[in-house]
């Protein structure tokens, strides 16, 4: 039995079924779900071997890899190993005062970090909302529920809220703007480890991942809907009804899980364009180029025609 150190920032309703169905046992893992506060402190973890893997946006894979000026101030050399879903409703909210984007103007709006994935989610789609950057100040509150507890509390007026988080606003008076797949292919989260993990560490994950897109693929096929609106009743705390729309959600297929695993070049592009676009950083032009050297060869699928060497 191989025990995997897994950091999350929400607890994964996916990763409940796949125990509980027995998926994992028959893996031969124990995998031990570790809440992290932010994506600093996941990388921090997994960069000083408390985690053996982690749950991410595959846009912190891209900063801690490739962005000297990431909240750390250095590379942490990452590999991703499967994408597991493509933002399970990501989208920007507003607090129950603020109806309207327009009155986020002159508020505060929440995020993990300035420059994160998420926070340049929030940037782009409050921009195309009429709220350029400097028409709101920032909050640092770190992990998603946290900024769903500071979004229904009014403490904030916007954040890009996800993974049942979303629900569980709109449930105390929150209101839905605009989603992240208006913007373009996009992927919301991916199983990640050190590249240099240990060959013990390296089959654990891999059969993680296993373990994990099986379960996905049979959700989408119609399987364990029980057990899926059990954990997230359970783990995101949402009410019978808004689990069987998280549910749905898990089966979007512009925002659901992905149950082949693999990490798409048009969706990276999309992450990399956000980049690019509220942080430019010079690291960036090497991050589609240099796919197959981050992103292992299960999760790339058959090469593109943008992928082949010219002749």
């Amino acid at each position: 039995m191989i025990t995997i150190r897994l950091g999350t920032f929400t607890p994964s309703v996916l990763l409940d079924v796949c125990r509980r169905t027995g998926t994992l046992e028959q893996a031969g893992l124990a995998v031990e779900e570790i809440l992290v506060p932010s994506s600093p402190a996941q990388f921090t973890s997994l960069e000083g071997d408390e985690l053996d893997a982690v749950f991410t946006s595959p846009d912190n894979v891209i900063a801690y890899r490739f962005v000297p000026g990431n909240p750390l101030r250095r590379l942490v050399d990452v590999s991703v190993v499967a994408a597991l879903d493509r933002g399970l409703g990501l989208s920007v909210w507003t607090a129950p005062p603020f109806p309207a984007v327009e009155q986020v103007r002159g508020a505060v709006v929440g995020v993990d970090v300035p420059t994160s994935g998420f926070a340049f989610v929030a940037y782009e789609l409050l921009g195309r909302l009429g709220l350029a950057r400097d028409a709101y100040t920032l909050k640092n509150l770190g992990a998603t529920p946290k900024r769903a507890d500071a979004l229904a509390g009014a403490s904030i007026a916007a954040t890009v809220l996800n993974a049942g988080n979303e629900l569980r606003a709109e449930s105390h008076g929150c209101h839905a703007q605009l989603r992240a797949s208006e913007i373009g292919p996009y992927l919301g989260t991916v199983l990640a480890r050190r590249s240099d993990a240990d060959q013990r560490t390296r089959d654990g994950v891999d059969r993680l991942a296993d373990a994990l897109l099986e379960t996905a693929s049979a959700v989408l096929r119609g399987h364990h809907d029980d057990r899926v609106t059990n954990a997230a009743t359970r783990l995101l705390g949402l009410s019978p009804h808004d689990a069987v729309r998280h549910l749905a959600c898990l089966r979007d297929p512009r925002e659901g899980l992905v149950s082949d695993g693999i990490v798409d070049r048009d969706s990276i592009g999309t992450l990399v364009s956000l980049r690019t676009t509220h942080l430019p950083s010079a690291g960036l032009s090497a991050v589609l180029p240099t796919l197959p050297e981050w992103v292992l060869p299960r999760a790339l699928g058959k090469p593109s025609a943008a992928d082949l060497p010219d002749g």
